[in-house]
């Protein structure tokens, strides 16, 4: 392959006629909601003159599968991108109501895990320990309505790994957005957590007075078997003093949309993801990489793996890199 081949990207795509498309973000003021920015603003100055692009509100989570599913949006992210692949055959959350068209447009990396922390005061370091103690946790984590996904994960996990909280005459402090449950936990309110957003600063404020448990090999094995979640591992000292352990992977925005979204559309979204990634990355640059809400610098050949099928157009790009 000379210089020149190797120059060569997928052609920018050209829509002629106006769209009026409905995307779906997070809260209003996070991370997903700033890739539907940027989607929408590099898409439409590629459409016709008349295009509107309207970002809608959610939660980022089942809410937002759900929306695309039905047919209330056209385009929507949630996180983590693994949990999506249960809608496609109604397991977990979408029992009852699968999913079986949705295709993802492609994935915007964030490397985060799911941990489980409790305070060193408690004297426990495992699960089999905590299990033997059955101490009376304040334990601060996310709601567990169906919905939001960090709440979820932590109750099914915690389940599973036979620990009981209000059984055991503790109590759970729930809260929809991490910022509340990191609250709870400086402030003294809660000696045990259950969250995600490990890169954010705050769990090297308090991470250094915790014991950061291993999720028991028996546990990830039966969550990725029921509901193909993913395991991943945290390096030794990327928390305060903490060895390195396994724990449920959360990582990853998912661009999804329906099997019945236009070819040259879907196309167009996948294109903007790899091609104008530079919009995105500098809007985190200032931030290390390991430490980044998004993790930069974007690949689009790994925006392309996804966890459930590719839709057509936006296989076109990815098969085109």
């Amino acid at each position: 392959m000379n210089d020149q081949t190797a120059a060569v990207r997928p052609p920018e795509p050209s829509i002629d006629r106006s769209l009026t498309l409905h995307l779906r973000g997070d809260w209003g003021a996070a991370n997903l909601h700033r890739v539907c920015g940027w989607i929408s603003q590099e898409l439409t100055d590629r459409c016709g003159p008349h295009t509107r692009v309207a970002v809608w509100n959610s939660r980022g989570f089942s809410d937002a599968v759900h929306a695309v599913g039905r047919g209330e949006v056209h385009v929507a992210m949630t996180t983590p991108a693994a949990f999506t692949a249960a809608a496609l055959d109604g397991r977990g959350v979408y029992a009852g109501e699968s999913h079986p068209d949705l295709r993802a447009l492609g994935v915007v990396p964030q490397r985060d895990r799911l941990v489980v922390a409790v305070h060193r005061s408690v004297g426990v370091s495992t699960f089999a320990e905590l299990r033997d103690a059955k101490p009376a946790l304040r334990l601060a984590t996310s709601v567990n309505d169906g919905v939001n996904h960090v709440g979820l994960a932590a109750h099914e996990l915690l389940e599973r790994s036979g620990v009981d909280v209000p059984g055991w005459g503790g109590t759970v402090l729930a809260d929809e957005r991490p910022f509340e449950t990191f609250a709870h936990v400086k402030a003294g309110r809660a000696d045990a957590v259950v969250h995600e957003a490990v890169m954010l600063p705050h769990w090297q404020e308090f991470g250094g007075d915790m014991h950061f448990l291993e999720v028991e090999a028996g546990v990830l094995d039966g969550l990725r078997a029921d509901y193909s979640w993913p395991d991943a591992v945290v390096e030794e000292g990327f928390f305060p003093g903490c060895p390195r352990f396994r724990t449920l992977d959360f990582s990853d925005f998912l661009v999804l949309a329906r099997s019945d979204l236009a070819d040259d559309v879907a196309y167009a979204i996948a294109w903007v993801l790899g091609e104008t990634r530079d919009v995105i990355e500098r809007q985190y640059r200032h931030i290390p990489p390991e430490r980044s809400p998004v993790t930069y610098p974007l690949d689009p050949a790994a925006m392309g793996r996804a966890p459930i099928p590719l839709h057509p157009g936006a296989a076109a790009y990815y098969d085109a890199l």
